[in-house]
């Protein structure tokens, strides 16, 4: 049983005597900030995520995050794969900030559009990388590439006084 504190995760004994469990993260929050991300096909999510829980602003790794994939394909190819990918709980980002994305893009996919689909779950490095593995195939069979992929967490509220 999980036993984490987070906002994303139920206390064991919650379960147990039957309290609610927490509300999801709602992706469309106006507080959501990037947490961590990466851009770079060689970083592993191991690295990414150690270099996040000590950045600002921090990821916390007990709470749910908000998983964005960013992808370009041909436009043709894009209802499709917000199809296949809803299979697995995503949907189209259309609101939120956005990543510091690559000062250029891939050549070779035509008549490009960037995609950006989200899942709401708890992250770690085993499934980050599931998931941009995921990702690499589904835009490989429809002709296009991955650019890369950030996480959204609320922002940290300063639980110190400034003086």
């Amino acid at each position: 049983m999980t036993s984490g504190s987070g906002r994303g995760r139920t206390r064991w004994w919650q379960r147990l005597f039957g309290r609610a469990a927490p509300e999801p993260l709602d992706p469309t929050r106006t507080d959501l900030v990037v947490v961590a991300s990466c851009f770079d096909n060689v970083e592993a999510c191991s690295t990414t995520l150690e270099r996040a829980a000590h950045t600002d602003p921090l990821w916390s790794a007990d709470d749910d995050v908000v998983l964005r994939h960013h992808l370009l394909l041909p436009a043709d190819q894009i209802a499709d794969a917000v199809s296949v990918a809803a299979q697995d709980g995503y949907s189209e980002a259309t609101a939120g900030p956005m990543a510091q994305t690559p000062g250029h893009l891939p050549g070779g996919v035509s008549d490009a559009t960037v995609l950006v689909l989200q899942r709401v779950q708890v992250l770690d490095a085993l499934h980050c990388s599931q998931e941009r593995s995921r990702m690499a195939g589904l835009a490989q069979r429809r002709d296009g590439v991955v650019l890369g992929w950030d996480a959204l967490q609320p922002a940290a509220e300063d639980a110190s006084p400034e003086h």
